[in-house]
Order: C-alpha cells, then sequence, then structure tokens
C-alpha cells in the first residue's frame, strides 16, 4: 500500500490556523485573569492563575517575534 501513495507523517501536514491559536490563547488567558474574582482566600491560587496567563500570552508573543523575523515558518 505505501507504493500508491506517499508515506507522510502527521508534523508534515498543515497546521491549525495560527490566528485562531493565538485568539484561543488570549482568551484563555483572559478567562483565567477572570478567575482572579472569587471567594477564596489564600494567594496560591492567584499566584498560578498570573503564571499561567502570563505563560500562556508570553508564547503568543514569542511565536509573534519568531515569525516576524523569519525563525519560524
Amino acid at each position: 500500500m505505501a507504493g500508491s501513495e506517499p508515506v507522510t507523517s502527521p508534523d508534515q501536514h498543515k497546521p491549525g490556523h495560527r490566528k485562531s491559536g493565538r485568539i484561543g490563547a488570549i482568551l484563555t488567558a483572559v478567562a483565567l485573569l477572570a478567575m482572579l474574582c472569587g471567594n477564596h482566600e489564600g494567594r496560591v491560587e492567584d499566584i498560578w492563575l498570573i503564571g499561567l496567563a502570563a505563560f500562556l500570552l508570553l508564547i503568543v508573543l514569542g511565536d509573534i517575534v519568531l515569525r516576524r523575523n523569519g525563525l519560524r515558518s
């Protein structure tokens, strides 16, 4: 069967929409920051929520910079 069609790996397939991925990451970060308004007393939850939201935004910004500089296709 391999002779009739080319064998490809999953990373060779066209990736999904970049813009929708960026929008999804930003909306997720906003949702995480919205969870700061709650009835919890400890600050450990706040640190995690802020850290995860910042990490998501850092990934999006890094992707934008790398694509602008041509280091990522």
